[in-house]
């Protein structure tokens, strides 16, 4: 594998605007991308976003594939909307699994039906993964990121609801990727905008925060958070080796795909900058880095992964490591991919009826999504 494929593998990146830049879909074609992100920003229509996936993907060299992704998580994060089916915010089920064990239980069905239901709708737009599901637990009712992202306020039933909805979006043919690893969940700051830091001691991490993520190590994928944990390490997790070596490769046994959140956000950009953030967190442990927005800082990533490999051997060697890994990912989920789900699934009745039933479960009002 040529080396500048395998730093390409590493970098998955968005971009503005409906229709996908000539210098992208070149970057795509010559293998120097490993994935690409879609917000609301690049969503006009349903049709307008099955075209732009679909040349995505046609960009892509048989050999080196690209996967689409998507934050589509429900309430406040969905970047499909109508005449997609919009779901209500995760909390709900959560707050219906705490009444009962019964609704516990139907709670489970509920949420394990969303997962399928929003994974077939994706699959049938062209998508291939949805970050999702969140296993922050919510714990800071002040959290102003978090909140009712969230499934549920123990780690228990965040364990059991994200699971099932994992579950779903697997059987749809949609990777789900668990976030934001070690937990997000009670924070002050919003990582977008500030860099967080979660004072508890290492037993209160290891019987909430981490709880979730030690309880679901199938899951494919995790992201990182942009927090710091002082009880682990002086510095945000996703650049931490302990963290997300010794911690969730080592103690948890995690061999899926390790992902950063976007580097662009200023916990990270603010306070170490792109070209340090790439190398300490490939050190760390990420397998890949999210670069959302700036083709300028994409590309200035890719060059300090080269010269950082030039000079190190240990870099290049976790960067052929992780190469490996997304590759490997890659191929054996198109492998065993479902048929794509006819677009008439998006939005259909059923789909319609299963979100009304769980915004049901509560009074609280459905919160719109930002814009992106």
């Amino acid at each position: 594998m040529d080396f500048r494929c395998q730093v390409g593998q590493l970098l998955w990146v968005g971009f503005d605007g409906i229709v996908a830049p000539a210098q992208l879909l070149r970057r795509i074609a010559a293998s120097r991308v490993g994935a690409v992100l879609l917000f609301k920003r690049n969503i006009d229509s349903l049709s307008q976003a099955c075209a732009l996936n679909d040349s995505l993907h046609a960009a892509a060299t048989r050999d080196f594939p690209i996967l689409i992704a998507v934050d589509q998580e429900g309430g406040r994060v969905q970047r499909v909307r109508a005449p997609a089916t919009e779901w209500p915010p995760m909390l709900r089920l959560g707050e219906m699994a705490s009444a009962s064990d019964l609704r516990a239980e139907r709670a489970t069905i509920l949420s394990e039906n969303l997962g399928r239901a929003l994974g077939l709708e994706l699959a049938a737009l062209g998508f291939d993964i949805d970050f999702a599901p969140v296993l922050d637990v919510h714990t800071n009712p002040a959290n102003p990121v978090i909140g009712d992202r969230a499934f549920a306020t123990t780690p228990s039933l965040v364990t059991r609801l994200a699971g099932a909805m994992a579950r779903g979006l697997q059987s749809a043919g949609i990777l789900g990727c668990g976030k934001h690893f070690p937990g997000h969940g009670d924070t002050f700051l919003d990582s977008h905008l500030a860099l967080p830091r979660v004072d508890h001691p290492e037993a209160r991490l290891h019987s909430v925060e981490l709880a979730p993520f030690a309880s679901l190590p199938w899951l494919p994928m995790l992201m990182t958070a942009h927090v710091i944990f002082p009880a682990l390490d002086s510095v945000p997790a996703t650049l931490s080796p302990r963290i997300l070596t010794e911690l969730l490769r080592g103690h948890f046994g995690y061999r899926g795909l390790v992902l950063s959140d976007d580097l662009e956000m200023k916990a990270i950009a603010d306070h170490f900058g792109i070209e340090e953030a790439v190398e300490r967190g490939l050190l760390a442990g990420c397998d890949a880095f999210l670069l959302c927005h700036r083709e300028d800082l994409q590309l200035q990533a890719e060059e300090a992964l080269i010269r950082a490999a030039e000079r190190s051997p240990a870099v290049r060697a976790r960067i052929e490591e992780s190469a490996k890994r997304v590759l490997s990912m890659k191929r054996q989920f198109l492998a065993g991919r479902p048929t794509r789900p006819d677009r008439a699934v998006v939005g259909c009745e059923n789909h319609r009826a299963l979100a009304m039933e769980i915004a049901g479960l509560s009074s609280h009002p459905i919160s719109e999504t930002p814009p992106r």
